[in-house]
């Protein structure tokens, strides 16, 4: 075997190129040692011990020079870190058996490549760097230097059976460093076709670029800092040796590194991510309080930047670059671990926290990254365990109220905050479709494409050529602007970029079409056509009409003057109003909601689809249905002149609105007129008119016109003293303002748009909606305490509140937000009485809303504490959704559970966590169903700007960052963002902040040579002029700012 003279001569001779010292020969015993504490056999062992005996003289039969040593070093580095595989999978360990493998020890390779690591290691300790750095220091591999991707297909994935041996000997050995070996597989097609000649130019650059404690990309994923491992670094060849040649001193054919050379021969596999817990480690950590679940929310404006939130209602956590996110999505539940206090972010407000700073990112130590200490786990996926971990987290999340894992971070003597950070364990629940949208990218010389998804929250994903257009690799100019929707197949811990496929191709960018089928598939909507065994729950006999013994059972209310009041566009009517004075000057008012669970039976293959959808979408253009156009549209629509079913709240009610009786249960109905709310506001604006019949839709001759418009009257006066009631009693709303479009009937086109008028007719049907689902909350908890699906509004972030108080304060402006009932107040009579009292207002709102949190649907038996019951907004200790079944599944519960305690319907097969689970649901696909809507809006509203622009507005500062600012475009209701790098004409600008007061000034750069520059000072609530133009990009538009000028003008 190889002398030590020999290793060392072969290191002096690196030594020019690498610029390193050559350390002694202890090195050579600590890499031993570093390595034997990482195997548990005993004859391993024992041959490890004979090795290093053997390192102080000559060893016999392998006499290499120099030059052979050196060339040796330069195999690749994957073909050596296989020996450890091959080791620990063999049954005999001795010497003879080691060298009888081929021409080379595997392992003698092995150590001479720990020995070499060693050298590395020691002399960038003298050059000043820490171990903590060179275990830890690792870098997000996502985008290269020049934007283009980087060699992500070079890594490999650690094997189960070599991770379990490796976690059962680490936990034995605590504190021992982490593994140095990474045990080969074979690749992937993508990852396992790279031509060598890609692979010398990756390994040339390697050697050109050491590892940095901080480097940027400036790609997409470039904005993130992330940690690069040195102990994976290759040792540099001082010959440069052709590929050939190094695959030429290989170890043997027989070798399972032997079979990689036939795939290109490259390098050592980096580990990119940490390997995640197990289900038991994580469903313990969680328990102990060592780890916190959340979801992740990553920071659409800047995709390095993700939080979660803080279970003990302080700041959230933040989680700084791709590689602490360890490859979950937004949305996605995760188990993360709190990073040590000296990694914790510094900002300067808690509004900072919120990833609104467009500053780089501050840490105590800035420079340093600590690398994951845990030992490599197999990422287990087993069924049963996941949905019981789930389970548990969100019971978790029901019952506790959340202890810091640490003293909570505190504000420092020089006025700045800690922010904790933390790094991702394990995916709990992968919540995001891993569907994106986005283009494709042909790269010369690689067997794949680059998928580069519109949502830059996506990294980038490999797709294999032969998943791509048949002419894609000859003509890929063909493709530039075709959208095509990829779903994320597999991404390894030691993968930089996920592997994907093509789903479909969409069509051309910027058409709505395509891009509304891609945010359907992106937000994991379901817009298919309901499968036979699901259409087979239908009623078959049509036209259908109810079953005599059904009638039978039910309040029989046709005769009664009850009207639906909805947009004039609604199809899937499920509510109706009834007003009717009774002698005694009082009122019998009744809100009737359509009984969609007689058709939708617990449990058959309706009611499970209904269940995953959870509820329908509405898209600027279209609806996608919770269930089928049958019973949406007909059987449960309550069209007028029909009879229906219907569940009934009917209260005796004074004028004034004071609830005097109530009754619930199951009813027929027979809508005499389905009124728009134009029409109700127009009977509200005009009470002493005659309507005629030509004024309003088909009207059944039993209940004159008349009749009709003293009901929305009398509703109306009632609906307002249950309004002022509310508020008065400590309610709040925030409204925003919402874009609404007239489309061309044939091309669906958006002809027009115009920020929607909320009226007393809208005011009117909502005070009455919250009435009837606030007492129905009240009966069924009554009913079922342990399985009542409600809905809870948590309170605002108490942080966020103080901050927000602290800056309206230095803003002048006089607001309590102690309370719900007293922000109502304060935005009602604190803004001003001038034409721009209404924007002001508007961004107050928004300003109001960023602590709020959202609503959330619970199963009673979930939450111990009845105080965390309680709806912020409302007021109210109970509430929970009754009068929108067709659209949400929730309602459809809360029907089973009222028709139940009435005794009025089948027994419930409800559990408590059943309830819970499809609360969970629920919650999801509310939550994805509001932003698909809010895209839709966005993309109609991009080509309306395209086919109409540019257009002028006058807009109000909402928010001040370092470098921009964001503005309320008050003719349209948008907002935008505008860089003051972008703005043309300006010369400089200027940033500065005053307490929470932030401030740009702008330097405009003066048309007349002999004028000064003109300043304008940017903050809150300042007023200025924009312009709205289209962008290159497909359905993309831009805010530009006019010069102040052209303002006055």
């Amino acid at each position: 075997m190889d002398s030590p003279r020999h290793s060392k001569n072969a290191n002096l001779n690196r030594e020019p190129k690498n610029n390193q010292k050559q350390s002694s020969a202890p090195r050579q015993k600590d890499a031993y040692a570093r390595l034997l504490s990482q195997h548990s056999s005993s004859k391993f062992s024992q041959y490890l011990e004979q090795y290093a005996r053997e390192t102080s003289f000559p060893r016999e039969g392998i006499g290499l020079n120099t030059q052979a040593q050196s060339d040796r070093l330069n195999i690749p580095q994957r073909k050596r870190d296989q020996a450890p595989c091959d080791f620990s999978d063999s049954s005999d360990f001795s010497p003879s058996s080691i060298k009888s493998k081929g021409e080379e020890s595997s392992l003698s390779l092995y150590m001479e490549k720990l020995s070499t690591r060693s050298v590395l290691q020691d002399c960038e300790r003298k050059q000043g760097v820490s171990d903590r750095q060179q275990r830890g220091q690792r870098r997000d591999t996502t985008t290269s230097q020049d934007g283009d991707i980087d060699s992500g297909e070079e890594l490999i994935s650690l094997k189960p059976n070599d991770l379990k041996k490796q976690q059962k000997q680490q936990k034995k050995n605590k504190g021992s460093r982490e593994t140095d070996s990474f045990v080969g597989q074979p690749q992937s097609p993508i990852t396992a076709s790279t031509s060598g000649q890609e692979q010398e130019k990756t390994t040339k650059s390697k050697k050109k670029n050491p590892p940095k404690h901080q480097e940027e990309d400036k790609g997409r994923e470039g904005a993130s800092k992330s940690e690069v491992d040195p102990q994976m670094t290759r040792p540099k060849s001082p010959h440069g040796r052709d590929k050939k040649t190094q695959q030429s001193r290989a170890p043997s054919a027989n070798s399972p590194a032997d079979k990689s050379k036939n795939k290109g021969g490259r390098g050592s596999k980096k580990q990119v991510f940490e390997p995640y817990m197990t289900l038991e480690e994580v469903s313990h950590g969680l328990k102990r309080g060592e780890l916190i679940q959340g979801q992740l929310r990553i920071n659409p404006k800047k995709f390095h930047e993700a939080f979660i939130p803080s279970p003990d209602d302080t700041r959230d956590i933040f989680l700084d670059g791709i590689v602490v996110r360890n490859r979950a999505l937004n949305g996605d539940m995760v188990a993360v671990q709190i990073l040590p206090r000296e990694q914790w972010k510094v900002v300067r407000s808690d509004t900072d926290c919120e990833g609104t700073s467009e500053s780089d990112t501050q840490r105590d130590n800035p420079a340093q990254k600590r690398s994951a200490q845990r030992t490599s786990r197999p990422d287990v996926d087993q069924g049963s365990d996941r949905e019981e971990l789930v389970r548990k987290v969100q019971n978790t999340t029901l019952t506790d109220t959340g202890e810091p894992l640490e003293d909570p971070s505190t504000q420092r003597s020089n006025g700045e905050i800690l922010q904790k950070t933390a790094k991702v364990v394990y995916i709990v629940e992968k919540k995001h479709s891993r569907a994106v949208t986005g283009f494709l990218k042909f790269l010369p010389d690689k067997p794949f494409a680059m998928f580069s998804p519109v949502d830059h929250r996506v990294p980038r994903i490999n797709i294999p050529l032969t998943d791509c257009p048949e002419n894609f690799s000859s003509r890929p100019g063909d493709y530039t602007n075709t959208l095509f929707i990829c779903r994320i197949t597999n991404w390894a811990a030691d993968m930089n970029f996920a592997e994907g496929q093509l789903a479909k191709t969409l069509g051309q960018a910027g058409e709505i079409e395509p891009e509304t089928e891609g945010i359907l598939t992106e937000y994991d909507v379901d817009c298919s056509e309901f499968p036979d065994e699901v259409l087979d729950c239908l009623p078959k006999n049509l036209p259908w009409t109810i079953p005599p013994e059904e009638m039978s059972n039910r309040k029989d209310l046709r005769t009664e003057c009850i009207f639906t009041i909805d947009p004039a566009t609604a199809r899937d009517l499920d509510d109706a109003l009834s007003c009717k004075q009774l002698p005694d000057g009082n009122f019998e008012l009744g809100v009737h909601i359509a009984d969609v669970s007689y058709f939708v039976e617990e449990g058959n293959a309706l009611d499970n689809i209904a269940s995953r959808r959870a509820t329908s979408v509405y898209l600027v253009q279209k609806v996608i249905p919770m269930l089928p156009r049958l019973l949406c549209e007909e059987l449960c629509s309550l069209n007028p002149l029909t009879d229906r079913l219907t569940f009934s709240v009917i209260w005796k009610i004074t004028p004034e609105g004071k609830i005097l009786s109530e009754w619930f249960g199951r009813s027929v109905i027979r809508s005499c007129v389905k009124l728009s709310y134009d029409h109700a506001q127009s009977m509200i604006e005009a009470p002493e008119k005659m309507f005629s019949a030509e004024e309003l839709p088909p009207v059944d001759p039993k209940h004159p016109i008349d009749e009709i418009h003293q009901a929305v009257l009398n509703l109306h006066s009632i609906a307002k003293n249950l309004r002022a009631q509310r508020f008065s009693g400590g309610a709040l709303r925030l409204d925003q303002l919402k874009l609404s479009f007239t489309l061309d009937k044939e091309t669906m086109m958006p002809q027009g748009c115009y920020v929607y008028q909320y009226k007393d007719s809208n005011k009117l049907v909502e005070e009455f909606m919250l009435l009837a689902n606030i007492a129905t909350a009240n009966h069924i908890y009554r009913k079922f305490p342990q399985l009542a699906m409600l809905r809870r509004h948590p309170p605002p972030k108490a942080k966020m509140v103080d901050e927000l108080q602290e800056l309206c304060e230095q803003l002048g402006i006089s607001i309590d937000l102690s309370s719900a009932g007293a922000l109502h107040k304060s935005l009602n009579t604190t803004l001003g009485d001038d034409e721009y009292t209404s924007a002001r207002k508007e961004v107050l709102t928004h300003m109001c809303s960023r602590p709020m949190q959202m609503a959330l649907y619970f199963c009673s038996g979930g939450l111990k504490d009845e105080k965390l019951f309680k709806h912020y907004a409302l007021n109210v200790p109970l509430y929970t959704h009754f009068t929108s079944p067709i659209r949400r599944f929730a309602d459809i519960v809360v029907h089973r559970l009222l028709a139940s305690s009435l005794k009025c319907g089948p027994h419930l097969g409800l559990s408590s966590e059943q309830v819970q689970k499809q609360a969970a649901q629920c919650n999801d696909k509310k939550t994805m169903s509001k932003r698909v809507q809010e895209l839709s809006s966005e993309l109609f509203f991009g080509v309306f700007v395209k086919e109409c622009g540019p257009l002028d507005s006058e807009a109000m500062v909402m928010g001040v960052l370092d470098q921009s600012f964001d503005v309320l475009v008050l003719r349209y209701g948008v907002q935008k963002r505008i860089y003051c790098k972008s703005i043309a004409g300006l010369d400089s600008f200027h940033h500065r902040k005053v307490g929470k007061k932030s401030e740009l000034t702008l330097v405009w750069t003066s048309e007349d040579p002999e004028k000064p520059p003109e300043e304008q000072v940017i903050s809150i609530f300042t007023l200025v002029e924009v312009q709205l133009k289209a962008d290159e990009a497909p359905m993309k538009y831009s805010a530009e700012l006019k010069r102040p000028e052209e303002t006055s003008s």
